[in-house]
């Protein structure tokens, strides 16, 4: 599994947004290095749930600056979040019910997930935020 590196590319150009976004890149590699090296069960679904818990107030935070700054596309964007916590739980749920493991492609989802969330929908609040505030 190679790293997802925080660089520019990820970044919106909102201190306290990008540094969420860092903490969230940092859970994923630990995350996708636990899961290729066979760690065990429980500390892949600590990891998840981390990872899950961050999102969540992660996601929290930047609904609070829509509302502050009034951002236009605060339900369409609040919308995706839901659909995100909503997407990783059922991995998670799907994990433990079937007391199956997770594998690779279970990562490469996660790394669609955060990368294209923080690529089209983050980039155009940060562009944003970045105008008002």
């Amino acid at each position: 599994m190679k790293d997802l590196i925080w660089d520019n590319t990820l970044s919106v150009q909102i201190q306290e947004i990008d540094e969420d976004h860092r903490r969230l890149v940092d859970l994923f590699n630990l995350l996708g290095h636990s899961v290729m090296e066979g760690d065990a069960p429980n500390y892949i679904q600590a990891l998840m749930d981390e990872l899950i818990n961050c999102t969540i107030w992660h996601f929290s935070h930047e609904e609070r600056l829509m509302l502050k700054y009034g951002y236009e596309g605060l339900g369409e964007h609040k919308k995706e979040h839901q659909e995100l916590i909503e997407s990783i739980k059922a991995l998670q749920r799907r994990s433990l019910q079937e007391s199956k493991p997770f594998t690779s492609s279970d990562i490469k989802f996660l790394e669609h997930w955060l990368t294209g969330h923080i690529l089209g929908a983050d980039m155009d609040l940060g562009e944003y935020l970045g105008q008002v505030m």
